[in-house]
């Protein structure tokens, strides 16, 4: 019964059989002698042989993943193997996040290549984390593995958050606090109050003792996100980036734009691109984990391995389609295009106007607009790229009712303008201190006078106590401003706890103990022409 109801919920194709066997906790050994743990979905009947989806995985092996994966691919034509990765759920060794992935992922594909029951094609898939470890081990694959589906993830993964002009602080502190806590007894029954604990902490001051608020001791891990830069060398050992340009496999890749990893996903698919490899890629209107999100993204990349995966799995061409097919929002539309970023689409500056309005014209002789950052009562986060409840478009009214949130608003528009590409902003900007962050948010708003975010992205200052154009990279989009809307451009000093928040002292996140508030400026004269840079359709 379950299983069907999942099979609507993901509208999944009819099965070949109803009738699997699972084999609990195999031992895969590793070079070291540990022994990871693995479970094996396949048909009763004709199970041996089927080509092989293999997924690794920290968070289990006998929950979602089971029926929302496994199952459903098992009824459909694969057998599937999922792994406990080291340290985790049985798994021997130790879990250190993102280290053990190569090694272990490469010994396990030379471990199922050897099974008796293992036919002659393998094909990697798996969203978020279950997605890196495809990247760690995919310019070594044997050749028996046909294809990768990685959904939601990119090669680099936490690197993305630990910029030196701007610290993710909320995701990856929550993921390392989610893996440290997710084996202890009742712990599903004690999200509520974890998640109070997670708040408490991110507010904890200094930072570097949050992880004992929150877990109740200290994290590698954490201590790593809050000291380290993506540049530091306790980081190259998990940046798989430079590995992307020598993938000879076909990759199919599935992204959202809410995600947390879609600027590292898509450059990962451009490398490929770029390569003549000619991968594919879909990017829906999705955030990271939200529970619609989850099923709608899984329910695609179940889709794509039937339909992609098992064609190169048996040496066939899957159907054809589109290298990039994107949903366009506002649209509320899939659309396919040739190429990421797709042609035909320029660079249009819109720029920053006294009076709080936005247009293409160049701005006239205008004195700044003037608000007050105060780390102790930081601008919140509101819907965006987050791993919280409210990810996603949500309504800006609350957000842009503060003192410390500029809104700068188009007239309504005469005709659509479709935006789809990379977006930026120039912000003019100057702080009363030398520390401060530049917040930029494009919003879409309706007739009814609501405002709701299409993307974001903040840039981190050292030196905004001088008059300085930033350029703040905002996330990739593909939205359609309706006719009758309204574009709106928000400029702030934060949103928290998505980002850490600036002490406004230039000391360390990690041991920073007091806050400064400062007082910004916001320039829009024809010296300094502010202004949001969307790729508008031609």
């Amino acid at each position: 019964m379950i299983s069907r109801v999942l099979e609507r919920l993901l509208t999944l194709p009819a099965p070949a059989t109803r009738k699997l066997a699972v084999q609990r906790d195999l031992r895969v050994p590793m070079p070291d002698d540990a022994e990871l743990l693995a479970d094996r979905w396949a048909p009763r009947a004709g199970g041996d042989g089927l080509p092989t989806a293999l997924v690794r995985s920290p968070y289990g092996r006998k929950s979602a993943l089971g029926a929302l994966l496994a199952r459903p691919l098992a009824e459909r034509g694969f057998q599937v193997l999922i792994q406990s990765t080291r340290g985790g759920f049985g798994s021997g060794g130790g879990f250190d996040p993102l280290r053990q992935e190569r090694e272990d992922g490469l010994a396990t594909l030379d471990w199922v290549v050897r099974q008796p029951w293992f036919g002659d094609a393998m094909v990697l898939l798996g969203p978020s984390y279950l997605g890196y470890v495809q990247w760690a081990v995919a310019d070594r694959l044997p050749p028996q593995v046909k294809a990768m589906i990685p959904q939601v993830t990119e090669s680099g993964l936490t690197l993305e958050f630990l910029r030196e002009d701007g610290l993710s602080l909320e995701t990856p502190f929550g993921w390392g606090v989610q893996v440290a806590v997710q084996e202890r007894r009742f712990a599903l029954l004690r999200r509520r109050g974890q998640a109070k604990k997670l708040e408490r902490a991110l507010t904890t001051l200094p930072l570097a003792q949050a992880d004992v608020v929150a877990i109740g001791h200290r994290s590698d891990y954490i201590q790593d996100v809050l000291a380290h830069p993506e540049t530091h060398p306790r980081w190259a050992a998990v940046d798989h980036r430079p590995r992307v340009a020598d993938v000879t496999v076909p990759v199919s890749s599935i992204g959202g734009w809410y995600d947390i990893f879609l600027p590292g996903q898509l450059r990962d698919f451009r490398t490929l691109q770029d390569a003549g490899r000619r991968p594919r890629l879909t990017v829906g209107p999705w955030t990271h984990a939200g529970r619609p999100d989850l099923l709608a993204g899984t329910g695609l990349m179940i889709r794509e391995a039937l339909e992609f995966g098992l064609a190169h799995a048996h040496g066939e061409e899957p159907p054809d389609r589109a290298p990039v097919r994107l949903f366009v929002m506002g649209e509320e539309a899939w659309r396919d295009f040739a190429s990421w970023p797709p042609e035909g689409y320029a660079p249009h500056r819109f720029h920053l106007q006294p009076g709080s309005a936005l247009a293409a014209a160049a701005p006239a002789e205008s004195a700044p607009d003037r608000y007050r950052y105060d780390p102790a009562d930081p601008t919140p986060a509101a819907g965006g790229v987050r791993m919280a409840p409210d990810a996603g478009r949500v309504d800006n009214t609350a957000l842009e009712a503060r003192a410390d949130v500029l809104a700068y608003t188009t007239a309504a528009l005469d005709d659509d303008v479709e935006v789809v590409g990379e977006v930026s902003a120039e912000i003019w900007f100057r702080s009363s201190l030398p520390f401060a962050d530049v917040f930029v948010r494009l919003c879409d708003v309706g007739p009814d006078g609501r405002s709701h975010n299409v993307c974001d992205g903040l840039t981190s200052l050292t030196a905004a106590d001088e008059l300085a154009a930033v350029t703040v990279r905002l996330w990739p989009t593909a939205h359609r401003f309706r006719r009758g809307h309204r574009i709106r451009v928000q400029v702030s000093s934060g949103a928290f706890p998505r980002y850490a928040r600036n002490p406004g002292t230039g000391e360390p996140h990690a041991t920073a103990t007091a806050l400064r508030a400062a007082d910004q400026e916001v320039h829009h004269d024809p010296a300094h022409a502010s202004a949001v840079v969307l790729p508008v359709r031609s």
